[in-house]
Parts: C-alpha cells; structure tokens; sequence
C-alpha cells in the first residue's frame, strides 16, 4: 500500500511542475491591492476571510460551534461540583475585572473596525471570551450561570450563527451590498456584519464552554 502513496506523492509532484504557473501573467498587478479594490476595505486579510475565502470561513464557523456542542455532551453526564474555588483576595479582583474591562473594549473595538485596521470577528471574539473569563474566575458560578440563561446567551449564539450562514450565502451567490467609501466605518459592503456576527458568535460560544467547564470541573 505504501507504493501506492509513493507513487501518488509523486505524481502529485509532477503535475506542480508541469501545470504553468498562472500568476506570472499578473505583470505589476499587486495582489493585496486587487484585494482591497474587490472588498472595498483596507484591511485586506479581513477582506480574504470574509469574502475570498468566505466558504472556508462558513466551515470555521460551524466547526467551533460543532466544538462547543461537543464540549456539553462530553459533561453532560459528569456530575457537578458542589463546592468551587475562586479569587478571594481584593487586588487579584480588581486587577483581574480591569483586565476584563480592556479586553471588553478591545473586543468591541476589534468587531466594530476590523475590517479597517488590524483585528476582525474572530480576534474579536477571543477578546471578549477572555473578559468572561476573567470576570469568571472573581464571580460566583451560580450569578454567572444566572446572566448566562437572562441574557439568553444560547438562543443568540444560535441566530448569530444562523444569521451569519445566510448572508454569507447570499454573499456567495453574488448578491452584494454597496462598497461605500473605501476607509469609512460603513464600508465594504456586507463584510462589517459578518464581523460582528462572528465576534458575537465566539464571546458567546467561550462563555458557554466557560460556564460548562466551572459547572463541572471547577475554576482551578
């Protein structure tokens, strides 16, 4: 069997060197600034992720969530714990809340203009999952999981996800919003909103595995 993969290992290799290398016809094109002219957004990765390459980002998006889905059928049948330690000495609270407070709105920052510098839903969510988590560790489990089912924080990540599955749909079958003005807050059609609703998605989804994860395994 081994030959086998030899032989398609090679001629993997030998139609590389034989198929013409398409990007020498591109002259002086530069790639990044074709990127940006499509996307109408001057973050141009932001630009790949969310519209290049938006059918990878669909799957990247519904693999966390199938992630999280794993993660309360892994615990689902653990038994919670009845007593769960926590930060208990003052400066470690207030270092660890003002901590949550920069990273909240480094996180809204990062969703609200991460199509225009550095940033994007995802960095986004990231942010806002370690200010939960931050928060977490100096809050009591039971008022955390209160907030979590007020808020209705599994109801939302689904229709954010659901949301963000249609217009990228919508998106992949050439329906676009308008450009607006290259550099502006409300430019790049629909790219904005699939940040957002990525951002959203993320916080949501590590609050859930955070929540999960006190229930049954405790913070430390």
């Amino acid at each position: 069997m081994k030959w086998v993969y030899i032989a398609a290992g090679i001629a993997f290799y030998c139609i590389l060197l034989i198929i013409p290398n398409s990007l020498k016809d591109l002259g002086d094109v530069s790639v990044v600034a074709s990127i940006v002219k499509d996307s109408g957004i001057p973050n141009a990765v932001t630009g790949i992720i969310l519209r290049n390459r938006l059918y990878d980002t669909i799957f990247e998006v519904v693999v966390f969530t199938i992630a999280i889905m794993g993660a309360r059928y892994l615990l689902a049948d653990k038994k919670p714990l009845s007593v769960i330690s926590q930060l208990q000495d003052q400066p470690s609270i207030v270092l660890a809340r003002l901590g949550a407070t920069i990273s909240a709105l480094v996180g809204i920052e990062l969703a609200i203009r991460g199509h225009l510098s550095p940033g994007g839903g995802f960095a986004a969510g990231v942010a806002g999952g370690t200010a939960i988590g931050l928060v977490a560790i100096t809050s009591s489990p039971r008022w955390m999981r209160w907030i979590y089912k007020r808020w209705k924080a599994t109801i939302l990540e689904k229709v954010s996800v659901l949301v963000f599955i249609f217009l990228a749909v919508i998106t992949l079958s050439g329906f676009e919003l308008p450009h607006g003005e290259l550099g502006t807050l409300f430019s790049g059609g629909v790219i904005p909103l699939l940040n957002l609703l990525v951002a959203i998605k993320v916080t949501l989804g590590s609050w859930s595995v955070i929540v999960l994860f006190i229930h049954y395994r405790g913070l430390f």
